[in-house]
């Protein structure tokens, strides 16, 4: 069995649960290292059973308290090498036996957690997403995207569970207070994914057979949970899929901890 859970996740900070009997891995800590062990501890994890952190990319809502969470756990955190470079300086001293390097596409073995890397469009030195597999059971995580391509929905085939973003409403993003440089980033190939975008890529890939979606990475600013939710939940409909009935689809909270789902 493997269990997920969004413990944050959203623009203002992200942090993710992966785990097993064996082995318990945290995707990114980009809040305080204090929430994340409260957090682990309302799911009934010890924070003392962390196996490893691993980081997507070196954004500050990824990485905020990485080092924290390293140093107090004693626990390695794992990133790719142009990630490492970005990222060092901010998230202060870590063991060098903590320091665990991969390249982009590799795969890890985490316990008894297979681990697939692969790379994702987005503004940053080298970010990646991941796929976890145990006993072939799989799940997906992917955010800070700019766009889909078919190399990524390749790695998102045979999911049973996809954490996917759905960051912005584009009309919400274009008369919301943003600078034009930065609503340009956000829209831009290697910004983030709308919720319109998010529903088409749910909707392709539930006919392919995934069942289970939390929509992740949400906006303050440019988006709400319900809002993408039914943004998303159109999309389906218009495309014959029934939430509730063919697939599962929640929304995972930018503030607070969502549930565990067992695979």
């Amino acid at each position: 069995m493997i269990k997920f859970c969004s413990l944050f996740s959203g623009s203002s900070g992200n942090c993710l649960f992966v785990g097993t009997d064996r082995t318990k891995i945290l995707i990114d800590a980009g809040v305080s290292g204090k929430r994340i062990i409260e957090a682990l501890c309302s799911i009934g994890e010890n924070p003392s059973d962390i196996s490893a952190v691993l980081i997507s990319h070196e954004h500050s809502d990824h990485i905020r308290s990485a080092g924290i969470i390293s140093r107090k756990l004693d626990v390695p955190i794992y990133a790719n090498f142009n990630t490492w470079g970005s990222m060092e300086r901010s998230i202060g001293p870590v063991k060098v036996e903590n320091k665990r390097f991969f390249n982009t596409g590799e795969e890890l073995v985490i316990g008894d957690i297979c681990v697939n890397t692969f790379s994702i469009p987005h503004d940053a030195s080298d970010p990646v997403g991941f796929n976890f597999v145990v006993n072939n059971r799989k799940i997906t995580t992917a955010t800070d995207i700019g766009h889909i391509n078919k190399k990524l929905l390749e790695h998102f085939d045979s999911s049973d569970l996809i954490l996917l973003e759905s960051n912005h409403d584009v009309e919400m993003l274009k008369v919301g207070p943003y600078p034009w440089s930065l609503k340009k980033r956000i829209l831009g190939d290697n910004g983030h994914l709308s919720n319109e975008m998010a529903g088409k890529v749910i909707a392709y890939m539930a006919k392919k057979g995934t069942k289970k979606f939390l929509l992740g990475h949400l906006s303050r600013e440019n988006n709400f949970p319900e809002l993408a939710y039914q943004t998303v939940y159109n999309v389906l409909y218009e495309n014959q899929i029934c939430p509730g009935e063919d697939v599962e689809l929640s929304v995972a909270l930018r503030d607070r901890v969502g549930k565990v789902i067992e695979l």
